[in-house]
């Protein structure tokens, strides 16, 4: 381990020695140890078009020679009104106010300040949030605020602001009950429309996939029937679609599938193609013309430094292009995935697989007999998450009879062990917990997305 380095969501006094990527060129990673890894996940859910893309890489250089920054308030460029009129074209109508920051949850931030003070503004303060059980949306103390409570936001509970939870009416191949669950949902949401019509700022979902609460996936239906409530209700629907966004479910946005129109959407992870941290926040002319006005106090009073970085607008512009160059890239991602699910249906380790668009997960059911022995599972990395040494002493069958809250859940124990075992196959899978995903970039060939599956299949074969 580096002596100055602190790596996000590990326990830096036990985890293993991260490894040394040297460089990476398409679904490849290049490990300082001559080693080649498929890139599964596209390196948190960011790499579109496959690492070092020619076109992006071109499109930063040359923007670099040009203009590399320049503070962006009271200053604009042309990089930043190219793109903005770009995002505006390909989004739903009536979007059309494009505000920049720099990541994924700083998006959703200006998302939640601009609701909440589109009310303020108004004369017809709001404070409360809806958003939905397991969700995510980021690790500012707003976003925390409307994501679940969890593991990564209990050490903050007392700071975040309060927020009502809706059921989210997850889905999978072959669920009976999903119709029954989107009405619970929408009951849910109507009871409390109805008890307090004038305490909602606005209501945030991530549409179709709920990301890091482990890859639950909705219907567009629920989606068209959410927005047709909230703008009965006249109450501001956020879609975080930084996860979403730019063809993950298979249209170019989660609201185009669906065919909703919001008055938000947070955009960020591929919007560069994975190239710069980037983010938008894209509000209809309604909300803008709420703080449009000669009071200094009705200003949106946020700001980043690289807020609207020549290089990042540059990165996405070619990302786009890309995108309408070759929509079948992650257009033929849904059916691939579905043959291989397919295949999987009748592995008794796992269930309720499911996909959406260019991404794939699946629950590990983890079994009493038959796991790898207590040394592969120390090897695994499983100590990365605080296990003592009598635990892993024991058999791994002991340790799951004896610690039921660690078979699901973003601590379940498998998860350490798939994503070691695939490491050692020559693949980057990164299990949330018990919930196994594959989203990798569009460039993903036939045949390397069947080498995924066959190194998936040979680790679920080697549990049973």
């Amino acid at each position: 381990m580096h002596p100055n380095l602190w790596h996000p969501y590990f326990q830096a006094k036990t985890c293993p020695e991260p490894l040394k990527v040297r460089s990476a060129q398409g679904i490849w990673l290049e490990l300082e140890d001559g080693r080649h890894i498929i890139d599964a996940i596209s390196s948190w859910w960011v790499t579109l078009y496959g690492h070092g893309h020619p076109r992006i890489a071109a499109a930063i250089y040359q923007q670099a020679q040009q203009l590399e920054q320049v503070i962006f308030s009271g200053f604009t460029h042309e990089p930043a009104e190219q793109l903005a009129e770009a995002l505006v074209k390909v989004l739903p109508p009536g979007l059309t106010r494009v505000f920049y920051s720099d990541n994924g949850s700083t998006s959703v931030e200006v998302a939640l300040k601009m609701t909440y003070q589109y009310w303020v503004n108004q004369g017809q303060p709001r404070t409360t949030f809806l958003a939905f059980e397991a969700g995510y949306h980021g690790d500012t103390f707003g976003t925390m605020s409307v994501g679940a409570r969890s593991l990564f936001t209990q050490a903050f509970t007392p700071l975040l602001f309060e927020v009502e939870f809706l059921p989210f009416p997850a889905t999978w191949l072959g669920d009976e009950t999903i119709d029954q669950k989107e009405a619970q949902a929408i009951a849910t949401l109507q009871d409390k429309l109805t008890a307090n019509p004038d305490r909602y700022a606005g209501v945030i979902i991530e549409p179709l996939i709920q990301g890091a609460g482990g890859m639950n996936m909705g219907r567009p239906q629920f989606l068209q029937t959410l927005a047709q409530h909230l703008k009965t209700a006249q109450i501001p629907l956020i879609l975080d679609e930084v996860m979403t966004g730019f063809g993950r479910t298979g249209d170019w946005f989660a609201c185009t599938k669906a065919q909703i129109q919001p008055d938000v959407v947070c955009l960020s992870k591929g919007l560069t193609g994975g190239f710069l941290p980037f983010a938008a926040t894209v509000c209809t002319e309604a909300i803008y013309e709420g703080f449009f006005s000669e009071d200094p106090f009705k200003t949106l009073y946020h700001g980043h430094s690289y807020a609207g970085n020549p290089l990042g607008c540059a990165a996405a512009l070619a990302a786009i292009a890309l995108m309408q160059e070759q929509p079948e890239a992650f257009q033929r991602l849904e059916a691939l995935h579905l043959q291989h699910l397919n295949s999987l249906q009748a592995c008794p380790m796992v269930e309720k697989l499911r996909v959406t668009g260019t991404v794939a997960a699946l629950d590990i059911i983890q079994p009493t007999q038959g796991m790898p022995t207590s040394q592969s599972w120390a090897n695994s990395g499983l100590d990365a998450f605080g296990w003592n040494a009598s635990d892993l002493d024991a058999s791994v069958a002991d340790i799951l009879t004896h610690q039921p809250s660690t078979k699901t859940g973003y601590l379940a124990q498998v998860g350490p062990f798939i994503r070691q075992r695939a490491l050692e196959l020559g693949c980057l899978l990164r299990p949330l917990g018990n919930v196994l995903y594959i989203l990798p970039p569009y460039c993903i060939s036939e045949a390397e997305l069947a080498q995924v599956y066959g190194i998936i299949q040979q680790i679920l074969n080697e549990c049973r």
